[in-house]
């Protein structure tokens, strides 16, 4: 599984070497390069457990987080559009544990002990958090076709106020960050009525920092509110987030009431369609990006690696040869800012790239500085040239992927059809409007763009583009614009318009003052009857306007 072979297609290195796919890559990259420096200065222990290779073949997984009664098991069945085996859903803390809902052929649950030892799932070395944790771990199988294409991992509900201090028997915080760095998303759903920010949640959040680019949020439910409420929980939710997501950046949240059910305030309809389509196409891009992914997660890996080679090798160096080794390792552990600040200017590193302080100082607690290793540079060698030579080879693969096959999406379940027939998104709006109608759509208010186009002063029946420009710019949209308007208008493109050219144009800057968006080209729907190349549109036309 790891070797490299040679063969006609695939990726080569610099030494001529071949591999078939990307996944093969990152494994052989991985196991030859990264892992020898991981297992030599106990990256393991430290940070992150081993990759396996499920954990490079696995499907895309999807982790949702989020307060008790948020709708995080709704919101599965929504988008699955049927029940999952353990499911439960009520208004008290009904999910319990991790479900991890993925394709089976046959429906069913496997429990989490079992699930630990199978090595075709990515979920082996969660064996360490031991009973307490496997014992409220399943995996819900079922033939679903989303399933295809994506696994979701389901979270308890976070608890809030006396519940949240009873202990769950496991260390919480450390599942999601372990789940939150193999995840390609993770989507942090919060209730219209429930913005408050437990300290079990905030604890939650800041377990998933440093993977702030997976992090989308969901205020659900968002239907039971009006429009001015709406508003005012839309800021909250926002002050809350800015006080927990230390990051520059704002981060995404969509609006909507992820269920099948009717809307209880139908007034912003159109908005909560609009973002439940934005979200969709979140999800369903993931396959086609899980490869890129899983190549920036490597590299995060390795720069981590490469630092925590380089605090322990120092570390090992500090510590005398014979007396004194406990005083000088309490020395060093409370020495660690300074020692991050050496490493910083000595080897040229970022201060990001560091692990946090306080929690590296626990650990060392733990070990014996004199057993540690030295620096061996040749496994810093190798994990740089795989950095600046490798790494290329496989982005390159990526995209001739991507080229050579299908886009890959998420489809069935709520992802099926959401974008077609009449209730898709646009149906009938904007440039689509009049697409299935009978007449032309222009020709409704064409008699009072004829009453503009005659004051033009019309030559031969027509107009000149500076007396069209002249009422044009009356529309104040910007000159871009109006330039793509003349193009789509000027259909026999004679730097002139005729009365039906100069209607259509009317038209199109109506659609562009609503809000819509302009074609690249002209609709077929929306071609004059004059211009189109059937003579049977022209009489239908002329009939209709008779």
């Amino acid at each position: 599984m790891f070797s490299w072979v040679k063969q006609e297609h695939g990726g080569h290195n610099k030494e001529g070497e071949m591999y078939q796919t990307v996944t093969e890559g990152l494994q052989t990259l991985y196991t030859k390069k990264l892992l020898p420096l991981e297992e030599t200065y106990l990256f393991h222990d430290f940070h992150s457990p081993a990759l396996e290779p499920a954990d490079f073949q696995s499907k895309p997984m999807v982790l949702l987080v989020g307060q008790y009664s948020t709708g995080k098991t709704t919101f599965i069945r929504y988008l699955l559009e049927q029940d999952f085996p353990g499911m439960r859903i009520g208004p008290e803390p009904t999910t319990d544990g991790f479900i991890a809902v993925m394709y089976g052929e046959n429906e069913g649950v496997v429990p989490g002990n079992a699930l630990v030892v199978d090595p075709k799932k990515p979920f082996r070395k969660l064996n360490a958090f031991g009973n307490a944790f496997l014992n409220r771990f399943i995996c819900s199988q079922m033939p679903n076709q989303v399933l295809q294409s994506i696994s979701i991992i389901d979270t308890p509900g976070i608890l809030s106020g006396e519940k949240q201090r009873i202990s769950r028997g496991y260390d919480f915080a450390e599942v999601l960050r372990w789940f939150g760095e193999r995840v390609d998303r993770i989507i942090l759903l919060f209730d219209a009525h429930k913005l408050d920010i437990s300290d079990e949640f905030s604890e939650a959040i800041r377990a998933l920092k440093g993977q702030d680019d997976k992090i989308r949020v969901v205020l659900n439910k968002a239907d039971q509110v009006d429009t001015q409420q709406l508003m005012r929980v839309y800021g909250a939710l926002m002050w809350s987030l800015g006080k927990v997501i230390n990051t520059p950046e704002v981060v995404r949240v969509y609006l909507g009431s992820f269920w099948a059910k009717p809307l209880q305030n139908t007034e912003n309809r159109r908005l909560f369609e609009a973002e439940s389509q934005d979200l969709f196409r979140d999800i369903q891009s993931l396959p086609r990006n899980a490869a890129l992914r899983k190549l920036n997660d490597l590299i995060k890996r390795a720069r981590l690696a490469k630092v925590h080679a380089y605090i322990i090798s120092y570390l090992k160096k500090e510590m005398p040869t014979l007396f004194g080794r406990e005083k000088k390792k309490e020395e060093l552990i409370m020495r660690l800012p300074e020692i991050y600040t050496i490493l910083q200017r000595e080897h040229h590193i970022s201060a990001g790239d560091f692990p946090n302080v306080s929690k590296m100082q626990d650990m060392l607690q733990h070990y014996d500085f004199h057993k540690f290793p030295s620096l061996k540079m040749k496994l810093i060698e190798s994990v740089d040239k795989m950095l600046a030579t490798k790494i290329a080879v496989l982005m390159a693969m990526i995209r001739e992927e991507e080229s050579k096959q299908p886009a890959a999406i998420v489809t069935g379940g709520a992802f099926e059809g959401s974008q077609d027939g009449p209730f898709g998104q646009g149906y009938g709006e904007g440039i689509s409007a009049g697409a299935d109608a009978e007449d032309w759509i222009v020709s409704r208010d064409k008699h009072r763009y004829d009453e503009i186009f005659y004051t033009l002063m019309p030559i031969n029946g027509k107009i000149t583009g500076v007396n069209a420009k002249k009422e044009m710019m009356n529309s104040r949209l910007p000159n871009t614009v109006l330039g793509k308007i003349w193009k789509l208008a000027d259909c026999d493109q004679d730097g002139m318009l005729d009365d039906e050219e100069f209607a259509l144009a009317q038209h199109l800057i109506k659609v562009k003052l609503e809000g819509y968006e302009l074609p690249g080209e002209l609709p077929d729907h929306l071609v004059p009857p004059a211009h189109r190349k059937n003579p049977a549109a022209n009489t239908m036309y002329n009939h209709t306007e008779d």
